[in-house]
């Protein structure tokens, strides 16, 4: 009989090598801070906008950064895996298994059972991680909120919604159309 990982456990602080004894069952399992956060697949649209969003920044990426989406997990430090739904990177920050040097940008995709947790947990680790940019993308709207940091702090450096056109300079020169992203 093979055995599984049990939830709940003892102790509520969890660590990037716990992970590794979670079952493979189409959850998507973050930590931050040591807290677990469990999320359920995504639906059509989010998965639609995720990939629209990596090839328009596939396209556009520089040779020097790679673009990457989920699931990949970014570990900046013992007690912190998320998994951003899109994310840039400089090459030489790709290891093995994961990520764990600094992020250029992290995209994020907002679906309902995601939507706090990314615009309050996630934003706030990706900020304090001294993140670039951070851009948050919601399919239902649609619309691109696209904030980068400064002094140690986001700001917003950018926003449409619908048909706007959204130019932006960081990471990297890139124009994108919010509701192209969600009806290609």
């Amino acid at each position: 009989m093979t055995s599984m990982p049990v939830m709940p456990r003892e102790s509520r602080d969890w660590t990037v090598e716990d992970l590794e004894q979670l079952p493979d069952d189409g959850l998507q399992y973050e930590l931050v801070d040591g807290v677990l956060l469990v999320s359920p697949a995504p639906v059509v649209k989010h998965q639609i906008a995720v990939g629209e969003i990596y090839a328009l920044l596939r396209a556009a990426g520089p040779e020097h950064l790679l673009a990457l989406f989920a699931p990949v997990d970014w570990q900046p430090d013992g007690r912190t895996s998320l998994q951003p739904d899109v994310l840039v990177i400089r090459k030489e920050n790709l290891g093995a298994r994961n990520v764990t040097g600094p992020l250029t940008l992290a995209v994020e995709v907002l679906s309902p059972s995601t939507r706090r947790k990314d615009l309050v947990l996630k934003r706030s680790k990706y900020e304090d991680a001294g993140v670039s940019s951070y851009w948050v993308v919601d399919p239902d709207e649609p619309s691109v909120q696209a904030l980068d940091l400064v002094d140690g702090r986001f700001q917003v450096v950018g926003e449409a919604k619908g048909d706007d056109r959204l130019d932006l300079l960081r990471p990297f020169p890139v124009s994108l159309v919010p509701s192209a992203l969600v009806n290609p």
